[in-house]
């Protein structure tokens, strides 16, 4: 079968590999789509822990069952279905364990046409998604419902602000938020990104790129109890200063480094809860998916490469230049 390999660091390309063999308990996923996410462009730039290559990233796809190893249910062959990127968790819904891991690294992921998972890690394709929607659901989707349900506990009627807005994760929470009946806010430097985000139903949104933007923003709109962050850096302070009391902000990336001397009297004075969150439970998948399916959301595709042009869909990434999941039709 084909496959996307990196073959050393910044190296990366379209080759011929072995078929999947599935192990007890496995599937192979003939696979229909797949979506980049920031883990696959720093495996590529050499940044991320437990390197090995070559390898097969990709953490999201879709597509259909076409085998499954002796002993398991012939009947999934012929599913449509989305995996769950993230393996074994562990037995405590509070963090996961030890033995967590996440498709395409170390195990070969879904930027090839086949791949091998755990029965356990598939779900039916939403019916009201496309095969490059569905495919863009899982890591973004599970990490932005951990974020703003698990962690930051939304409740209705409370306000959300998620800063940098552009990216999956950011995106999702925002739709969740919205579809939750919450009022939801974003930031970024653009506003054109700050217009698609109210197109998706936010109220409106601010440039963190100016100065004196949280000042403004606090007087104008109050605080919000729920702050959604991957950026951390020197700006988290002004997130600290827009939190209402009591309020929580939950973070899952460091995009801008580690945040700087911040005023601890602002946090604990104010009973401000800081929440670090990674991925999600299969509890969390469960209840992401039964969500999205609920209410039928689509993950915001911003641009589809064919197969062939997978090198070129991990340049756009590396230049952020999109709005919403970068897709590879397979």
């Amino acid at each position: 079968m084909r496959a996307i390999r990196i073959e050393s660091v910044g190296r990366i390309a379209l080759g011929d590999v072995p078929d999947p063999v599935p192990a007890p308990g496995e599937a192979v996923v003939e696979l229909r789509a797949a979506a980049l996410n920031h883990r696959d462009v720093w495996i590529k730039l050499g940044q991320y822990a437990g390197l090995k290559f070559p390898c097969t990233p990709g953490s999201d796809g879709a597509g259909a069952v076409s085998a499954v190893a002796a002993g398991s249910d012939p009947a999934w062959v012929g599913r449509e279905v989305v995996i769950n990127p993230g393996f074994d968790w562990g037995s405590s819904e509070a963090a996961q364990g030890p033995n967590f891991s996440i498709l395409g690294l170390p195990r070969d992921g879904t930027l090839a046409e086949r791949v091998c998972v755990p029965l356990a890690q598939l779900s039916p394709k939403p019916g009201h998604m496309s095969w490059e929607e569905a495919a863009a659901l899982p890591l973004a989707a599970l990490t932005g419902w951990r974020a703003l349900i698990s962690r930051a506990g939304l409740a209705r009627g409370e306000r959300v602000l998620v800063n940098g807005i552009g990216g999956g994760v950011a995106l999702f929470a925002l739709q969740v938020a919205v579809a939750s009946g919450n009022e939801a806010w974003v930031t970024s430097s653009s506003d054109e990104k700050i217009a698609r985000a109210c197109a998706l139903g936010a109220r409106g949104g601010f440039r963190y790129d100016r100065e004196g933007w949280a000042s403004e923003a606090a007087k104008a709109h109050g605080p919000f109890e729920v702050i959604i962050d991957s950026a951390g850096g020197p700006g988290f302070g002004s997130l600290v200063d827009l939190a209402a009391p009591g309020g929580r902000i939950a973070f899952y990336g460091a995009t801008r480094g580690n945040v700087p001397e911040v005023a601890l009297r602002k946090i604990f004075w104010r009973q401000i809860s800081l929440l670090g969150t990674t991925m999600g439970s299969p509890a969390d998948w469960a209840a992401m998916t039964a969500f999205a399916d609920r209410h039928k959301l689509k993950p915001v595709v911003s641009h589809v490469f064919p197969f062939g042009r997978a090198p070129e869909a991990f340049d756009l990434m590396e230049r952020g230049g999109q709005f919403g999941k970068i897709v590879i039709r397979i």
